[in-house]
């Protein structure tokens, strides 16, 4: 977050806080948010104050905490604070809290507040891992992003009942993020609906061996977190793939296994998308017949499979897609990489292919960096150093946000 002081200057900011163990984390918060230039007013709920109290807060703000509806008799003007900011940020957002925002209960400022806010709201939910995946929390959350509020990501790990898994509230940090693309407008994928393919696919020999590759998912997932973060709809088919990407509201998870079911669910989807970034490495052959059951050795001193083509999911977007469809591209290759990832795109009609290379030390499956080529159908060609995969995904979708806009 270098780069970013006084970046907020003079927005005007409530935070709510809400009964949660995670409300300490809201101090952090609040000190990344003031020393950014903003302006933040925090509402505590009473149960909030159970877990860290308002002095912390009154403290880090220089403004004091608001908690009651009525103060010495006199109603608290929360319509005045509605039309004041211009952001309502609710960190933690307690399963509780979230039912009576979905379903317009007022027992309290926060939501008398929420209700009279006439700016956006983001709200981070924080709650233990059977709170979270409950129906109706997950309905409650499905209405509240109806309304227009946005709703940060949960965290996935230890929570505070022992439980690992997800519900854990937004690191500060990541909540400040969302904060500053807000006011920034680092969004040029609103309303965009994106398909990345992401991961290996794996071709079944018999029911417990496969042809397969090294490929981890790291550079799709990356992909799509930081197209979620520029405002994007986001629909991942996934192969294979250990790794796993928080649940946003934005955001279509499909889990695929072969390169036919990766290819099903890009056809069934195609034409709703605005943008298609396909950095699967999908299995180019596959076993004509998979056995129904494990193949013996039998002390056979030869196997031979019989390898068909599978379906080219590239070159068939190429040859469907509409005039206002991108097709961005990935070309991992060994040798003569510029000519052959650019006889790649022009023959499948893409507008842009990443190329990359595994003799790059740190780069290609299963790093956690990569070092890349962008090539784009009017011959440009950018270059880049190695580095994280999640800032090689930024350079991606800005190298597509250029030219999407030309």
């Amino acid at each position: 977050m270098s780069g970013i002081s006084k970046s907020l200057e003079g927005k005007k900011i409530i935070l709510g806080i809400t009964g949660s163990i995670a409300a300490y984390k809201s101090a952090f918060l609040v000190r990344l948010l003031t020393k950014a230039g903003a302006e933040v007013q925090v509402i505590m709920t009473e149960a909030a104050a159970d877990f860290v109290g308002p002095l912390t807060f009154s403290t880090l703000s220089n403004r004091s905490v608001l908690s009651q509806l009525s103060i010495d008799q006199q109603w608290s003007k929360h319509v005045e604070l509605g039309l004041w900011a211009d952001l309502m940020i609710i960190a933690p957002a307690s399963a509780n809290t979230i039912s009576k925002l979905a379903n317009g209960i007022v027992d309290n400022l926060l939501n008398a507040v929420y209700l009279s806010a006439k700016c956006p709201v983001l709200i981070a939910p924080a709650m233990d891992l059977d709170m979270w995946k409950h129906p109706a929390t997950q309905n409650n959350i499905k209405r509240l992003t109806e309304f227009g509020n946005q709703i940060l990501p949960v965290g996935d790990g230890l929570l505070a009942s022992g439980l690992i898994g997800p519900g854990r509230l937004a690191e500060p940090e990541q909540i400040f993020e969302a904060i500053y693309n807000h006011f920034t407008g680092n969004r040029p994928f609103s309303g965009k609906h994106l398909l990345i393919t992401a991961g290996p696919t794996y071709e079944a020999i018999d029911p417990v061996r496969f042809i397969g590759n090294y490929s981890s998912g790291k550079m799709g997932i990356r992909i799509a977190e930081e197209a979620l973060k520029m405002g994007a709809n986001v629909t991942l088919i996934l192969g294979p793939s250990k790794e796993s990407i928080e649940g946003h509201s934005n955001l279509n998870l499909i889990r695929v296994h072969s390169a036919i079911e990766m290819f099903e669910a890009v056809e069934k989807r195609y034409k709703t998308s605005d943008l298609f970034i396909l950095a699967a490495a999908v299995a180019d052959f596959r076993p004509e017949k998979a056995e129904p059951e494990k193949i013996k050795k039998n002390n056979r001193k030869h196997l031979t499979l019989n390898l068909i083509p599978t379906p080219d999911i590239a070159a068939y977007l190429g040859a469907h897609k509409k005039k206002d469809q991108f097709l961005c591209g990935f070309a991992l290759e060994t040798e003569n990489i510029v000519e052959h990832a650019r006889e790649k795109m022009l023959n499948k009609k893409m507008n842009m292919v990443v190329i990359n290379s595994p003799k790059d030390a740190g780069a290609a499956f299963e790093y956690d960096t990569n070092k890349i080529m962008i090539l784009d159908n009017s011959g440009k060609l950018v270059s880049f150093e190695l580095k994280s995969k999640k800032e090689v995904a930024i350079s991606i979708l800005e190298a597509i946000s250029e030219r999407i806009q030309a």
